[in-house]
């Protein structure tokens, strides 16, 4: 049988490195080990109720069928609502586009915008899994340096010498994986003003505990923006998201849909319009419980000599520079988890600027976090 090679853009995939410390963990807690989990990126609460209880009464009247490609028209209307009154934009249903989440969205969006050399400006460091979705498209991810004593924000005047003839789109995430930080209003509206698209992935919207936030539509109506249910409502597993384009870009996404996914799930899709109308006032819970885990895990971090240059204040991360240990974040980790049973995020994951830094997740009770975190200093001190 012939044997044909791994396309290159499939080789040049790198390993999703959170995923690898998660399975080790996994592997300790099998071997009767105890593990605090603050490497995950995934809310540790329960579906709201009220979400659960709209799944079930859309399973019972029998929405278990296929849909239309672009999502039933109620959630897409209520997409367009929620954006239009919680951000004062006006956006149509008809430029909802509803996904099987967002990771589809993006796989899709990167389809129709990308040809075989194009390219996507993004921010370094990064959500580790953007490369993977620009090179999936044949494109080119193009890595913009930032520094952390500006939260490592995206600066129009670093990006304006990475344009190129080739350049697609710039692509921006606020509040941001892996560094909890958000792009100030004056600095999306200068990304806008470049002449280049924006792609705006605000997933983590509705996360933020100190700063206004800001939808890239504010500033360019045009814009791609990608955005979900998973983290703000904690429904990861429920598989459901959304993207807002120009409407040109409508019909090219739908017939992607029909071929690669036929169509989002129906009875989620009835979850998600719950959660739109019903569910905020849980999900306000939630945000007020991350920001209180928030603030004792700053404390605890400058506590141990894992300080940051710029207070993280959306998501549910915090961005430690490591440095002073090493520059091997990778290795890093792997002996935090091996000696203390704490496993974290490598920087290494999220780009080459996010070497020597760790990301701690807030997604676990103030207990584990602060017994982690003592268990942690103390391994850092010895070592």
């Amino acid at each position: 049988m012939n044997q044909f090679p791994v396309p290159a853009r499939i080789s040049d995939i790198k390993p999703f490195l959170v995923m690898d410390i998660m399975e080790r963990a996994h592997q300790l807690e099998a071997q009767g080990r105890e593990v605090i989990h603050l490497e995950v990126g995934e809310p540790d609460f329960d579906t709201p109720e009220v979400i659960t209880r709209a799944a079930e009464s859309a399973l019972r009247a029998g929405h278990t069928h296929y849909t239309a490609a672009l999502g039933i028209p109620e959630l897409r209307e209520a997409i367009a609502d929620f954006y239009n009154h919680k951000y004062g934009v006006s956006v149509s249903p008809e430029r909802v586009v509803v996904t099987n989440g967002t990771s589809p969205g993006l796989l899709m969006l990167f389809s129709v915008l990308v040809d075989a050399g194009d390219e996507i400006i993004i921010s370094d460091p990064h959500y580790a899994c953007y490369p993977a979705f620009i090179l999936s498209a044949c494109g080119k991810p193009v890595r913009v340096p930032t520094r952390a004593e500006h939260g490592f924000a995206l600066k129009a005047e670093a990006v304006l010498g990475f344009i190129s003839p080739n350049t697609r789109a710039v692509l921006i995430n606020s509040p941001s994986n892996p560094t909890g930080t958000s792009l100030a209003r004056e600095d999306m509206h200068a990304l806008a003003e470049l002449g280049v698209p924006i792609i705006s992935d605000e997933i983590y919207h509705g996360l933020s505990y100190e700063d206004a936030e800001y939808t890239a539509l504010h500033f360019a109506e045009d814009c791609f923006v990608i955005n979900g249910f998973s983290k703000y409502f904690a429904m990861t597993g429920w598989r459901v998201g959304y993207l807002i384009v120009p409407p040109q870009y409508v019909r090219p996404l739908e017939i992607l849909q029909q071929n690669y996914f036929v169509s989002p799930n129906s009875f989620v899709q009835h979850a998600a319009i719950a959660a739109l109308k019903d569910g905020l006032p849980e999900a306000e819970r939630m945000r007020g419980i991350y920001d209180e885990r928030r603030k004792i895990m700053l404390a605890r971090l400058g506590d141990i000599g894992l300080k940051m240059l710029h207070e993280p204040t959306g998501a549910f991360y915090a961005f430690a520079d490591a440095r002073a240990y090493g520059e091997d974040s990778l290795e890093l980790a792997r002996e935090i988890l091996e000696a203390t049973g704490v496993a974290v995020a490598p920087g290494a994951d999220f780009g080459p600027g996010g070497e020597g830094f760790l990301r701690f997740s807030y997604c676990n009770s103030v207990e584990n976090i602060e017994a982690g975190l003592e268990r942690v200093g103390a391994f850092l001190n010895k070592r």
